[in-house]
């Protein structure tokens, strides 16, 4: 069983305003992102610092539990906090995050015995869009962090991992969309044309 994770945090900055909360295709971008997903999951955990523009939808609610350490600090949340083995965190600015891409991630990491699998695009490892097992990896990740690491990959070298390569999940993304994120209004207007014109929903 899987506990997914969905990242609200960051400043926004080039957004100019709560990105998670930005409309797209007549809902809340979280919202877009968590319906597109959660089949897969045991339980929908939302990590935010302020909990309450997201309480309304009855998901649990939790801040980061080290705050200030960036995206690794996300992930560390996310595996501390999960109820089940495997752990798959989202970033809430994905409007086209694939279940079917999570699902075969999980499935690889079950049957060649891994502790993470994380999809490789042509931008590089995509460690918002994988999936990891939580008894391993909670582990490595806190010794980053007591470290003063604060990339997302810089504790793979500790865990047995693999990148899930372009060629295996092309079948279920042709259109490679699934690990694009929007950041600046201009890119929000953008995958909403994207979205309407190819009739993602």
């Amino acid at each position: 069983m899987l506990s997914l994770f969905v990242q609200a945090g960051g400043k926004s900055q080039r957004m100019g305003f709560n990105k998670a909360l930005a409309p797209f295709l007549g809902e809340p971008l979280i919202r877009r992102v968590i319906r597109r997903v959660e089949g897969l999951a045991g339980e929908v955990v939302i990590v935010a610092n302020d909990p309450q523009p997201y309480l309304e939808w009855g998901y649990l609610v939790i801040p980061d539990r080290i705050p200030g350490m960036g995206a690794l600090g996300g992930l560390y949340t996310a595996l501390s906090h999960a109820q089940y083995p495997y752990v798959s965190v989202v970033a809430c600015d994905m409007p086209f995050v694939n279940a079917a891409v999570l699902e075969e991630a999980q499935r690889c990491l079950i049957r060649e015995e891994l502790d993470a699998v994380i999809p490789q695009s042509t931008k590089g490892l995509e460690p918002f869009h994988a999936v990891y097992r939580r008894e391993t990896c909670l582990s490595a990740v806190e010794r980053a962090l007591l470290q003063g690491e604060r990339r997302m990959i810089a504790w793979l070298p500790e865990v047995q991992w693999r990148p899930l390569q372009w060629e295996e999940i092309r079948h279920l993304d042709p259109q490679g969309r699934a690990f694009l994120n929007v950041n600046t209004p201009d890119e929000l207007a953008w995958a909403e044309r994207l979205a309407r014109e190819a009739y993602l929903e």
